[in-house]
């Protein structure tokens, strides 16, 4: 068996699918892509995933992409490999239906809208300072037309009233989870889940510096209490220790250049 994870710093996706390989004390190898470097869209990275995209896992040849396509795989594949807190994935039907909720709410009413914050603040600094001729050419080498789209909108920058409406979508979510953890100790219940850990990658782990304006610790306590829980976890924190080539002025928004 060998497993080998091609990731970027220790945030957003990249974190996503690493926590779960630490959580599991799984074997396997770390090959670093370097985002600002647009090693994703090298002929080298694109031979391993055509959408030029990070993070992929390879298990003996099989390529695995998406992070929540890649979470669910490790434990159809390695459903002995769990922490001492439980699998990662409920074994009733339930739980996994509850987890499998929250993971397609993460997945599409809070992660891209994270996610053009992130963008408009960090990439559109990397896209501008990028010469017009060599610009066009990075637009050419990125294979997913949305993503030679968001590159093009970073360096113009996203209108303000898309910026407006990704907030609202994160209010929104921010609160909703504050109302579950009301009634649950995580997010899909009262075991730790897949669900918790892609919430905490994408939004949980770096809401309060994204947006101090929503107040957070005033806002969702419970939120800031589990935030502290999952960051307490020792596999949280080996992940987070991860590689981080990101230059320091950019490391609130890393994990979002993809």
């Amino acid at each position: 068996m060998a497993l080998k994870y091609y990731h970027a710093e220790p945030a957003a996706n990249s974190l996503k699918s690493m926590i779960p390989l630490i959580e599991k004390d799984l074997d396997w190898e770390s090959v670093y892509v370097d985002l600002h470097k647009f090693e994703q869209h090298q002929p080298w990275f694109t031979a391993i995933n055509p959408e030029g995209q990070v993070p992929v896992l390879d298990h003996d040849g099989a390529i695995i992409t998406h992070t929540t396509v890649i979470n669910e795989y490790l434990e159809d594949a390695f459903p002995d490999a769990q922490p001492e807190s439980g699998p990662l994935r409920p074994r009733d039907p339930v739980g996994a239906a509850r987890m499998r909720y929250w993971n397609k709410f993460v997945d599409e009413h809070v992660m891209n809208f994270v996610s053009m914050h992130g963008w408009h603040r960090m990439v559109g600094i990397i896209a501008r300072n990028i010469e017009s001729g060599e610009f066009e050419k990075l637009l050419e080498s990125i294979p997913l037309p949305d993503q030679r789209k968001k590159w093009a909108t970073a360096r113009s920058g996203f209108s303000e009233g898309d910026l407006a409406n990704a907030t609202a979508k994160i209010e929104y979510a921010v609160d909703k989870i504050e109302r579950q953890l009301g009634e649950t100790a995580w997010l899909a219940g009262d075991a730790y889940t897949l669900a918790d850990i892609n919430f905490y990658s994408h939004c949980g782990m770096m809401v309060e510096r994204m947006f101090p304006d929503m107040e957070i610790a005033k806002r969702c306590p419970r939120l800031v209490e589990w935030r502290d829980r999952m960051t307490a976890r020792p596999a949280v924190a080996r992940a987070l220790a991860g590689e981080d080539r990101t230059a320091p002025g950019l490391r609130t928004w890393t994990g979002h250049a993809r």
